[in-house]
């Protein structure tokens, strides 16, 4: 939980009220999931630039990993460059890498 509390406080920090990124990341709305879906999306470099980051956004993937991340792809398959792309984002935020499978 602090882990949590001490990432929402990070993603807090970097917002910015500049746009936001065209690609939109899919959190499965929040659903308790037994596997992920692949992400149709692959997140654009301004996503990579804290000055860019969006509370929302930037809560949604931290959640969605963060619960989510060591599930498997519903297809069987590995992620694909955009999951991984979602997933670098994650891990660029702050998040620990081992909630990523």
């Amino acid at each position: 939980m602090k882990k949590l509390i001490v990432l929402a406080a990070l993603a807090l920090a970097a917002c910015s009220t500049g746009g936001t990124p065209a690609a939109q990341f899919d959190d499965e709305r929040q659903a308790d999931v037994s596997c992920m879906k692949h992400q149709e999306q692959t997140p654009e470099e301004a996503y990579f630039d804290e000055g860019n980051w969006d509370t929302v956004v930037s809560l949604s993937i931290l959640r969605y990993y963060t619960s989510n991340g060591t599930k498997p792809y519903c297809d069987g398959k590995t992620a694909t460059e955009a999951d991984q792309g979602w997933r670098s984002l994650y891990v660029r935020m702050g998040a620990e890498k081992n909630n990523l499978r």
